[in-house]
């Protein structure tokens, strides 16, 4: 039975909670206390395929994958208990162009992760895998450390290392209850199977329930959102001298196949996938399987019948359907939730819970022994999750997409297609009205590009140039020569305010934030190395307020982070995002245009560039910030949500003879990246000094007291790596992220963003250079490439922008 008192409570003994256990007693936890309602593994894990695959879509996610299977080689040894790991390789197949294009980017950036890989012709995959039909395969993807694993002895294996650290693991105890008193529980409930109850009392309680851990959440007054899907395999007959095989995903096919005991057991992804236990998952649930829908398999059998002949000739040994959980961006939950203080989750796995539950349950165990993330989490920070996401019809709805994604083609700039709608600026009809194509952020629609007449307003993606590459090359010749007007409203707008509201955003930001009421300071939230936690521009409103600006997706971890770190400080936090409208108004004819609709003065002299004031506009008010991520002269005009459509028709007629261009934020992110401004989440992170980030100038040299001062002082004049902005030589390529970048000849890193610079005429990009003992002349000195689908690009490099480098346009 549970003790009274525990240090932490984990919910759920699938391979996540028994990671979780694991991980926390290596870290030297004591009072580790694992709660499963059923047996261990009995929900997914038991059924999972435990392929455990070493690349994933980013640096972190790719490390802690191959973390994982480092992990699980060893367990054996030091537990007893045989793992299954082997490692097999694994070969991705491409049938299309489009996918071809796909698996070539993937493999250009797993060899700049450090993964081994290698690109082999249809002759190649029929030799590693000569089952396989190769009519249509136009090239693979070899993958030699891939492997595979038994899934349940992975999962026992670590409760079995948890045990031998001292955790306490209880089967067959549920939690009925979750006791809170502020924002911190104190404890849970629970009740044994014979019928016994009790209570918990523990300094934090750890979400691990898998498909349950929505339900769970909502005990404690969290959102976990997650949906379970039924999830289908078929594993056949036993098949003579099969032999050892390569795991082979077909993705065009929606397939994968695993030699499983000299069987072969085929996996599908299916394009719409089937919600489950939409109104609760039944009681008694354990080691279960859902009801056969071979109709619902059958496409996928019929094209797998022609790709792997043999299975035409072989039995169905099994048939199955089983529960996985989906998140609504197809990225796991991770880390500390923003609704509690004392609350933790690792769920919403999207059916890679093998690969990923070594990884995760380390990374969470150090976030949680040291207070810090080990590295940037923000894929799979929980606190990216916005309240409506656990909107049940929401996740049903989405849940239908977010499996099949998986092995759908990953083209850049792809939307969501389904449950659509859900937050819209006050200008989204008028944007619509206007030929507006939409992409879905953190719930917003957000107008990304602007159709002509004629043109189709959807997406029509590919690897190319898409149909919108000559719209958003108007949209920014008309920010560069003319006005352009693009609506900025989803970006998250914190207030904060109180008496001490000056020293706690001294404390959180790197710049002074001591300033004159009315002025803009652009800085960053640091961690204690000197990281960015965040990237932000903050206004003060007034003597006790601040207005805090930060992108739609990190508004939640920006909160968290200025509570966390204001003490006993008078102040408070409030998002006030869906208050305001913002316009942004931005081009060289941007201050004519507002001459005409605002009797105020926006001159240089009267209206300099850092600074904000209410203004009139028509006949309503707004309060204008003269700033630019677009490096042209302009304001970003906030009006409340009542007036933001009377303000954007005022904007529109008299912009009218002007030329003003309604753009989208494809254009944005185009002219920021030409002027070599960062983008939070791929060019900067916690992991990211900001320093080496090139931001040195938003971190003051006087002032003291704030979060990673000791940091900025010990990296001055020491960079161990440089922030560099690259342009292709060639007009014709594109860039997109995690390109590999060469410096004479060897991969030294990788793009951590990319866009096609129309103003330019090239491809532009940025990526970390080392250069630890070097000068800046020496890291420019050399030559670079960029590797765009397995082909080199000539690149030159530049630590200040390609545009306007002195940002004189933005500030005349």
């Amino acid at each position: 039975m549970p003790p009274s008192q525990a240090r932490a409570v984990i919910i759920g003994g699938g391979v996540i909670g028994c990671s979780v256990a694991y991980h926390l007693v290596q870290e030297g936890w004591d009072e580790v206390v694992l709660l499963e309602r059923k047996r261990l593994t009995s929900g997914t894990t038991w059924h999972a395929a435990g392929l455990i695959a070493q690349l994933r879509a980013s640096k972190n996610m790719t490390r802690l994958a191959r973390y994982s299977q480092e992990l699980y080689a060893r367990l054996e040894a030091e537990t007893g208990i045989a793992t299954g790991f082997r490692h097999t390789g694994s070969i991705t197949v491409a049938l299309t162009e489009a996918r071809q294009e796909e698996i070539r980017r993937q493999a250009a950036m797993a060899r700049a992760f450090g993964v081994e890989v290698e690109e082999i012709s249809p002759a190649e995959v029929a030799e590693k895998y000569p089952h396989l039909n190769t009519e249509g395969v136009q090239s693979g993807v070899w993958l030699p450390k891939d492997g595979q694993g038994d899934p349940a002895n992975i999962a026992l294996a670590l409760a079995r290392g948890a045990r031998d650290g001292g955790a306490l693991i209880c089967e067959g105890v549920k939690v009925t209850g979750v006791a809170r008193e502020g924002r911190r529980v104190t404890g849970v409930d629970w009740q044994a199977e014979d019928g016994s109850t009790g209570h918990v009392d523990c300094g934090l309680v750890v979400n691990c329930a898998g498909m349950w851990a929505r339900e769970v959440g909502k005990m404690a007054g969290v959102n976990v959102p997650l949906q379970a899907c039924e999830h289908f395999y078929m594993l056949t007959e036993n098949i003579p001298d099969l032999g050892a095989l390569p795991v082979l995903r077909v993705p065009d096919e929606c397939a994968y196949y695993k030699e499983d005991a000299g069987k072969i057991l085929l996996g599908a992804f299916e394009p719409v996938a089937k919600p489950w236990a939409l109104g609760g998952i039944p009681e008694d649930f354990e080691f279960d399987q859902l009801p056969d829908d071979v109709d619902h398999f059958e496409p996928i059998l019929m094209d797998a019948v022609n790709r792997v002949p043999v299975l035409a000739e072989t039995g169905i040994h099994t048939f199955f359907n089983g529960p996985e959980s989906f998140t609504p961006d197809d990225a796991y939950h991770l880390g500390l939730v923003p609704e509690i203080d004392n609350v933790w989750v690792a769920a919403g796995f999207n059916s890679i819970g093998i690969q990923s539950a070594g990884g995760a349950g380390k990374a969470l165990a150090e976030w949680m022994t040291t207070g810090r993330k080990p590295f940037d989490l923000g894929d799979v920070d929980i606190a990216r999750m916005m309240p409506f996401q656990n909107n049940g019809r929401y996740l049903a709805e989405r849940a239908t997409e977010t499996l099949g994604l998986l092995y759908a083609d990953h083209y850049p700039y792809r939307q969501k297609a389904t449950a659509r709608g859900v937050r819209r600026s006050p200008l989204h009809a008028h944007l619509a009205d206007r030929s507006a194509v939409f992409g879905e952020f953190a719930g917003w629609e957000r107008a990304n590009w602007f159709a002509k007449p004629g043109q189709a307003a959807e997406y029509a993606y590919s690897w190319k140039r898409q149909t919108f590459f000559d719209n958003v090359g108007d949209e920014l010749r008309a920010v560069r020569e003319g006005v352009g007007l693009y609506d900025m409203s989803s970006f998250g707008k914190l207030r904060v305010e109180g008496a001490d509201a000056s020293a706690v955003m001294n404390h959180v930001c790197g710049a002074q934030m001591d300033v004159a009421v009315g002025k803009i300071v652009y800085t960053q939230f640091l961690n204690e190395a000197g990281g960015i936690e965040a990237d932000v521009t903050v206004t003060r409103l007034s003597e006790t307020c601040y207005l805090v600006v930060t992108p739609a997706a990190t508004v939640r971890a920006d909160a968290m982070w200025i509570r966390a770190h204001m003490g006993e400080a008078r102040c408070v936090v409030t998002d006030v995002t869906s208050g305001e409208a913002v316009l942004a108004v931005m081009g060289p004819r941007s201050r004519e245009l507002l001459s005409r609709v605002s009797p105020d003065d926006f001159s240089t002299a009267g209206f300099p560039f850092g600074t904000a004031r209410e203004v009139e506009i028509g006949m309503g008010l707004a309060r204008a910030h003269r700033v630019s991520y677009v490096g042209e002269l302009g304001w970003e005009i906030y009006v409340s949500a009542d007036m933001a459509a009377h303000v954007f028709e005022v904007l529109e007629q008299a912009g009218a003879d002007l030329g003003l261009t309604l753009c989208g934020l494809h254009m944005m992110d185009c002219a920021r990246l030409e002027k070599g401004f960062r983008h939070f989440g791929h060019d900067i992170t916690c992991e990211d000094h900001v320093l080496e980030a090139g931001l040195g100038f938003a971190v003051s040299k006087t002032k003291t007291g704030f979060i990673g001062e000791r940091a900025v002082a010990e990296r001055r004049g020491a960079l161990r790596k440089r922030l560099v902005q690259f342009r292709l030589t060639d007009p014709e390529p594109l860039l997109y992220h995690h390109e590999p970048l060469l410096r004479d000849g060897e991969i030294v890193g990788y793009l951590t963003s990319g866009a096609y610079g129309h103003h330019l005429g090239a491809a532009v990009g940025m990526a970390y250079v080392p250069c630890e003992g070097e000068s800046a002349e020496q890291v420019l000195a050399s030559r670079y490439e960029i590797d765009v689908t397995g082909t080199r690009v000539p690149a030159v490099a530049s630590i200040k922008p390609f545009f306007d480098p002195k940002g004189d346009r933005m500030r005349d």
